[in-house]
């Protein structure tokens, strides 16, 4: 049984790495993989006993974004519904922040479609491994990863024709 200090020593950087595609933001990646690792750190005992902890690691950081991403979403949705309709104007700094047109890309995907491509093509895991991380199963990673693909492919169509 490994100690705490030392995977997350070996897999930091990885982890960091991984949130940063999830999140598309390096600082927000670090927020999310903080909370992850306490979460983690007060469940080592049962977590160090896993045949990949480490993809249990790569979980909680998952579940940490989905469960922000939620939180963000209805906080917004809440200063929306306060906001005098008269008030409200777009944020056309949203456009810039995001230089990178894969990134952008990514963005338009639901979540569990853009975790399944980062784990495939960014962290290099197999079907079985990302089913394993994603707590679902292995035809399911396959369907995401198909239809998250179809949806790029048709974006790059659409935008091409324009």
């Amino acid at each position: 049984m490994e100690s705490f200090e030392d995977v997350i020593g070996a897999r930091l950087p990885a982890l960091l790495r991984y949130a940063a595609v999830l999140t598309g933001d390096r600082d927000l990646a670090q927020d999310v993989v903080q909370d992850a690792m306490i979460r983690a750190h007060a469940r080592w005992t049962r977590i160090s006993r896993m045949d990949r902890p480490d993809l249990y690691l790569r979980r909680m950081i998952l579940t940490e974004h989905l469960s922000l991403r939620r939180r963000r979403a209805r906080r917004a949705a809440l200063d929306q519904a306060r906001r005098p309709v008269e008030e409200h104007r777009p944020d056309h700094a949203d456009g810039h922040a995001e230089r990178d047109d894969l990134w952008t890309r990514l963005a338009t995907l639901p979540p569990r479609h853009r975790a399944v491509l980062v784990l495939r093509y960014y962290e290099d895991l197999s079907d079985g491994e990302i089913a394993e991380v994603l707590d679902c199963a292995i035809a399911s990673v396959r369907v995401y990863r198909a239809r998250a693909l179809a949806t790029l492919r048709l974006d790059r169509e659409l935008e091409e024709t324009r």
